[in-house]
């Protein structure tokens, strides 16, 4: 007989995750309060704030009893190190999928490293088909090969996700005007926004390119996520396209020069994938006079270093 999956709440989040004021000439000259939302602080072993999207995948597969978990991801991918660390932790095989068959023949990176010592059975795509990964006849190739599974969307992104990141919005009640988190697939910006209160506005910073504003990818990724979420849009929220730095995982020197000093003045290490392109943005926004006197934002820390 197959055992129970464990609970997940046995991983003990630590939430509502902590929010720490910052002290910054650059917003204070502007009248403007900064707020780091510590979602990287959530638990030790999983980075970011992946715990919100994971955490009712989890659940899920703990009611259909999957002992199994499969996700998409790129070299870098948080999702898939949060992935591997929460099938070590509740004793679930992983297997993930990972954009590029090229990389199969070099060496792992740190955090394909990390995702393998966590058990992760690595399995690398041709970019081609790994742009189909919704396709069911793909899918269906993937169970032929690892047997069953359950699938968790690349980034973690799905219905469940949002309903799990509405919670950030709702921890931050009352707290800011404006709360800015980086995005990747589109699941927290989706679920931040319906759980902020009337009044509070969220603003989605993307890491890869894909057209200005509105045109933008993501833009019809977070509204499907909303619809199949919550039955249609939630909160007031929009995109800061100008700041991918050249698109995911990519850096510019004036990206590294700004990382390098808002840690040397704040004394916080900054992940560069996300965090870091998304403070550049609100610090940049903020100093063009985007945000009215007296605004408070809050600036949602999703990744480690």
């Amino acid at each position: 007989m197959t055992s129970a999956v464990p609970d997940p709440k046995t991983l003990r989040p630590h939430l509502p995750s902590p929010v720490q004021e910052i002290e910054d000439n650059r917003f204070a000259r502007r009248g403007v309060r900064l707020l780091l939302k510590r979602d990287d602080l959530i638990h030790p072993d999983l980075p970011g704030n992946k715990w919100r999207k994971l955490e009712p995948n989890l659940r899920a597969a703990a009611a259909s009893g999957d002992r199994t978990l499969l996700t998409f991801g790129g070299a870098y991918s948080n999702h898939l190190r949060a992935t591997a660390a929460a099938g070590r932790l509740l004793g679930l095989a992983t297997i993930g999928v990972v954009r590029g068959e090229e990389l199969a023949d070099r060496p792992l990176n740190p955090s394909l490293a990390r995702c393998a010592a966590d058990g992760m059975q690595l399995h690398f795509m041709d970019r081609a088909r790994y742009r189909r990964k919704d396709d069911p006849e793909l899918l269906d190739a993937l169970r032929a090969r690892f047997g069953p599974y359950r699938l968790v969307p690349e980034g973690g992104s799905n219905a469940l996700a949002a309903r799990g990141c509405a919670a950030l919005g709702q921890e931050l009640a009352g707290a800011a005007d404006v709360v800015a988190v980086a995005c990747g697939t589109g699941g927290t910006l989706a679920g931040l926004a319906a759980g902020l209160a009337p009044g509070q506005r969220a603003l989605g910073f993307p890491v890869l390119k894909g057209g200005p504003g509105p045109d933008h990818f993501l833009a019809a990724d977070v509204l499907r996520l909303q619809e199949a979420a919550f039955g249609g849009r939630r909160g007031d929220w929009r995109l800061e396209t100008a700041f991918h730095c050249g698109g995911y995982a990519r850096s510019t020197p004036a990206l590294e020069d700004f990382a390098a000093d808002f840690e040397a003045r704040h004394g916080l290490p900054l992940e560069r994938v996300y965090v870091a392109k998304l403070l550049l943005g609100l610090t940049t926004r903020t100093e063009e006079g985007a945000f009215a006197p007296g605004t408070t934002v809050a600036a949602v820390i999703t990744g480690t270093p």
